[in-house]
C-alpha cells in the first residue's frame, strides 16, 4: 500500500509495517543493516495530521508510528517516533488493526488525535491514565465511535 492508503484507511493503534523494498543485508554489514532497518520496520499508528496550506507554507498530509520505547528499570529516557508524509515512497501494510472492544487513551492538540496507550479493556485504560498523569485524556472504545472522558465514566460507574 502506499502511505496515502493507510492516512485514510488505518485507524489510530493500527500497527503498520513499512519497507523501501531492498533485501536485509546480512550481518557483517553493520553499517548496510542499520541504514536498512531506518527504513524497514513496523510502528502503531499514533497520529494522522491533515495538510495545512497557508500563503507561506504547505504541508501535505501525514502520519506518525510509534517504534519504541527505551530506558531502563522503568523509566523510559527515549521515544521513536517517526512521521511519514502521504509522498512517501515507501511501502507500507498494516498488520493488525486494534482489538474492537479494546481502549484507545487519547489526547488532542490543536484538533489532532494522538494515542497515547491502547488498552485490552476499561479498567486497564483507567489505570493507564491513573499511573500517567494525563489528565486530559479521554477513553475510546475500539469499534465504538462515542469518545468519554475519565470524569464521565466515573459517574457512571
Amino acid at each position: 500500500m502506499c502511505a496515502k492508503t493507510i492516512y485514510e484507511r488505518a485507524s489510530l493503534g493500527s500497527l503498520i509495517r513499512y519497507s523501501n523494498g531492498e533485501p536485509r543485508p546480512p550481518e557483517r554489514f553493520k553499517r548496510k543493516l542499520r541504514a536498512w532497518e531506518q527504513q524497514n520496520s513496523t510502528g502503531r499508528l499514533i497520529t494522522k495530521t491533515a495538510a495545512i496550506e497557508r500563503p507561506t507554507y504547505s504541508s501535505p498530509a501525514s502520519f506518525t508510528l510509534h517504534e519504541g520505547d527505551f530506558g531502563a528499570n522503568g523509566v523510559i529516557v527515549l521515544v521513536v517516533s517517526r512521521s511519514y508524509s502521504i509522498d512517501s515512497s515507501l511501502h507500507f501494510e498494516i498488520v493488525e488493526e486494534p482489538v474492537p472492544g479494546s481502549v484507545r487513551v487519547l489526547t488532542s492538540f490543536q484538533g489532532v488525535d494522538e494515542l497515547h496507550h491502547l488498552a485490552p479493556d476499561m479498567p486497564s485504560a483507567q489505570a493507564w491514565i491513573a499511573n500517567h498523569g494525563y489528565s486530559e485524556a479521554r477513553l475510546e472504545i475500539v469499534g465504538e465511535t462515542a469518545l468519554e472522558t475519565p470524569s464521565e465514566l466515573d459517574q457512571a460507574a
